[in-house]
This record gives structure tokens, sequence and C-alpha cells, in this order.
């Protein structure tokens, strides 16, 4: 077995070349999380060879970027005793470990290209949202701080994003009343009030530690107008869910807009747990989507880099390469 491995700050994920293995794990690095004994467990797959792609490096339990790339691979290396292999930026063939740094949509788009040579890539994943134009070849730069700059990094995720740092102010009746941008709710809460998850999807912490139930969810989302659910009620709460679910949906039609205008692209490829969302942006827009879930499944679909980087392993291992 090949496997892939895709370790971010927040989640480690892991799928097999062939699709028939896929986890995922929440393991938030920023806490001291226990990724040499997450990394063992997987390790007892036994696989043959496993190819690497490292985001967790922007964790603040890190100094910097290169402390981080050089703890998580050093992790990776204690657990596995089969080749190792770490994809960078530019694959497989890196000379400088910096070039590891938030490699895992490189590796998504590599194997998105292989198969769909002119699309925006995009997948939405808990935290951000990756927008990639490929055109024969995959056009984006290759630092998070240039994607930012150029609009193919949207930090915006379907669950840990802070609603106050997305929604400012909420329509309730006839109040237009500001958002406290304190970390009282987030987007997992209102997907899971919309509807739009369950709470075995909420797989992540919940900002005070309560429940994953409906109600413990309206009661985090009053809190962002510094209310008691009691002050404001069930249906002003759910009001600010939706209001933040079309906030968000805006945001990535606008970016998908902007990198299909620029690179003159109406096709989208889309991946990510939040795959229906960048659907639903793409036909707002009157582009064509294509739900890598109806290709591959959603388990992997939703873990999508730890799957794509197994398979370019696979390739490169085929061709006979070292």
């Amino acid at each position: 077995m090949i496997l892939g491995l895709d370790i971010g700050g927040a989640n480690t994920k892991a799928a097999s070349s062939d699709g028939t293995y896929a986890k995922c794990v929440y393991l938030p690095l920023w806490r001291d999380a226990h990724l040499d004994e997450v990394l063992h467990r997987l390790a007892e797959t036994d696989p043959s060879s496993v190819g690497v792609v490292i985001t967790g490096e922007l964790a603040d339990c890190y100094r910097s970027k290169i402390e981080g790339i050089t703890s998580i691979k050093a992790a990776v290396e204690r657990a596995f005793r089969c080749p190792i292999y770490f994809w960078g930026v530019n694959g497989f063939g890196w000379r400088d470990p910096s070039e590891l740094a938030a490699a895992n949509w490189s590796a998504s788009a590599a194997l998105v290209a292989m198969e769909f040579r002119n699309c925006l890539f995009v997948d939405m994943g808990s935290t951000t949202t990756d927008i990639i134009p490929i055109r024969n070849n995959v056009l984006a730069s290759t630092t998070d701080y240039l994607r930012l700059v150029n609009g193919e990094l949207v930090y915006t995720g379907m669950l840990r994003t802070s609603i106050g740092s997305l929604l400012r102010e909420a329509r309730l009746d006839e109040h237009i009343v500001p958002l406290s941008p304190e970390f009282f709710a987030i987007t997992a809460d209102a997907y899971l009030v919309t509807c739009q998850i369950s709470p075995e999807q909420y797989s992540c912490d919940t900002p005070d530690g309560f429940g994953k139930d409906r109600a413990s969810a309206l009661r985090r989302l009053a809190r962002t107008v510094c209310a008691d659910l009691e002050e404001i009620g069930d249906s002003h709460a759910a009001s600010i869910a939706q209001q933040t679910a079309d906030l968000q949906l805006e945001v990535i039609t606008k970016a998908i807009e902007k990198q299909s205008t620029k690179h003159h692209i109406n096709e989208v490829v889309a991946t990510g747990i939040g795959e229906k969302i960048i659907a639903r942006a793409s036909m707002s827009l009157g582009m064509n989507c294509i739900c890598l879930s109806e290709k591959y499944g959603k388990r992997i679909s939703d873990i999508f880099p730890a799957y794509a980087v197994s398979r370019l392993l696979e390739s490169r291992l085929q061709m006979g390469s070292p």
C-alpha cells in the first residue's frame, strides 16, 4: 500500500493510492497534540512507501515555519520505517526544506491538472479555501503569502472560521447589530443550525467547550451579539447563522469570479468538505462545476491532498524514479 499524509495545523489526514483507506484525525498542533502517537498508529497500516504534504508549519506553537517543517518532518521519519517522500510546492524534487511549507494544494492541483487540463481547482476545507488556476499547468503562487495577495488563498473555511471575523454586522428585525469579534461562535455553528452539517461533521472543538447540538450552537451564536439566547430568541440566533452562511457563499463566489475572469477559465473542479458551497458559487456564476466526490467518493474528496500525494507517489514509483 502507498499511503499519503496531509499534516495540517488542525487535522492530520491519510489516504491510500487505491482509495480504499481514508482517515481524518482532528489534531490541533498548537495544543501540544500527540502527533507522534497518531503517526505511529497510521504506520500500523504497514505501507510500502509514504508520500507527505505539510501545512501545519504555520501553527503558532512553532516560532517559524521552518521550525514547524523540521519538527513535523522529524515526527514522520520517526514513525515510518518504509521509504518516505515529501512533496514540496514544486514536486518531490525539492532542495530547500522551505519548499515543503503549505504544499498540500500543490499536490492536489498537480493531480487535477493531469485529468482536467483547464479549470479552477477549488478546495474548501475546515479552515481555508484554495482557488488554483490551471491552464495546462498550475499557475498559482508558491507561498501562502503570495497566494493571499493574488486571491488564490481565501482564509475562510466551513468549520473553524470565527463568525465575528466574517460577519461584521447582522440585521435583526429593525436593528443592524455589530458582532463582537470575540471567538464566541464559528462557521460550524452556522452550518449546524442551517442543517448543512450534522453534529458528527462538526469535527473540530467548539469555542466554548460545550455541545455540538443545535441548542448549544444557538447559544454560541447569540453570544456573538453579546446576548443570551433568551434575550434574542432562537429565530434571531438562527438568522445570524443564515446571514453567516450567505456571506461566506458570497465571499467564495467573488473569489472564484476573480480568478475565472483573470485566467479566462469557465470550469470549476471542486473538492473538500465545502464542496457543495463551491458548487453553489460556481452555478451562480454560470460556471460548470465538477465535484470530485462524484469521481472518487466523498471520503476521498474530503481529504483530497492526502489522496493526491499518494497517487503522485504511485506514479513516480511506477516510472522507476527513486
